[in-house]
């Protein structure tokens, strides 16, 4: 089982889009994935058509010790794709919620309930890092950072790298960067190739062989609550994501393959020691962030 979140302390990047498309493209590639909504505005339920009146439980009830991960996981149209949905509905339940998520191993120990029924679990992750997102990152192999073409973007990337240096500190130390997605990308514009120019210079390694257009189908089957995929296989944006998910299983299947944890700088593909985690080391979290 491989454990992949998505995740940028910005809004606006495209991990909603990111996570529910890449977990249809898994799915249609006939690997069992669970897609998890970790953002308390359950954008991702609504993007597979998911309303409020649907939903009767989920991951609120998973950190609040009501439920196991096994009785909140919900069917989908694709056979190989199920979903846990983000139950949160009232300013109450936010807040119970990001006091439950201070204990850092809730998601991975939910995790184990299912650890041998699925392929993939893709964490649509919330906006910042505390809380929900630091659950998510110490429960996962490997993050997937979705990027616009900015200035912003790239500040919020380096605030993403400091941070899982700490969760590997303190928590996760085999978690690693599955590649940085640009995402909504418009090629001969002048931002995009000064965003890539940083890119390359910084983060060449992290960078996947695909990036995600710019391309209104994305948005429409959103609107609609399908995947890209089921809603215009043929459109820009459901291929590109396929394009990633077939990028993603090419890796995993040479076996022993796995992103270098270790150092500050970009890692490289190759076999990794075994590490044990000091349950005792606890350094506070970076002030920076």
């Amino acid at each position: 089982m491989r454990v992949i979140s998505v995740a940028i302390p910005k809004g606006g990047e495209g991990k909603t889009t990111t996570s529910v498309n890449l977990a249809a493209s898994l799915a249609a590639a006939e690997k069992k994935t669970l897609l998890i909504d970790a953002d308390t505005l359950g954008a991702s339920g609504i993007s597979l058509g998911y309303t409020a009146d649907q939903v009767k439980s989920g991951l609120y009830d998973v950190f609040n010790y009501t439920h196991s991960l096994n009785r909140v996981i919900y069917k989908t149209e694709l056979t190989y794709l199920d979903f846990v949905p983000s139950n949160i509905s009232t300013v109450q339940m936010e807040e119970r919620l990001l006091r439950l998520s201070e204990n850092r191993t809730v998601m991975r120990i939910a995790l184990r309930d299912v650890e041998k029924q699925y392929d993939y679990i893709i964490i649509d992750c919330p906006p910042t890092l505390r809380g929900i997102t630091t659950n998510a990152l110490c429960a996962s192999n490997s993050v997937i950072i979705p990027m616009r073409a900015s200035h912003f973007s790239l500040d919020a990337v380096m605030r993403l790298m400091r941070y899982l240096k700490w969760i590997r500190e303190v928590a996760n130390p085999q978690i690693f960067v599955e590649g940085i997605l640009l995402t909504m990308f418009e090629p001969n514009t002048k931002i995009a190739e000064i965003t890539g120019r940083e890119l390359r210079a910084r983060y060449s390694k992290f960078l996947f062989k695909v990036v995600i257009p710019k391309n209104s189908t994305l948005a429409e089957a959103a609107f609609y609550g399908r995947p890209a995929l089921l809603y215009n296989i043929n459109s820009k944006g459901a291929q590109a994501y396929f394009e990633l998910a077939t990028e993603i299983i090419a890796r995993d299947s040479v076996p022993g393959n796995v992103r270098d944890a270790g150092g500050d700088g970009p890692g490289s593909y190759g076999r990794v020691a075994d590490s044990e985690r000091d349950e005792k080391k606890n350094p506070s979290e970076p002030d920076s962030l």
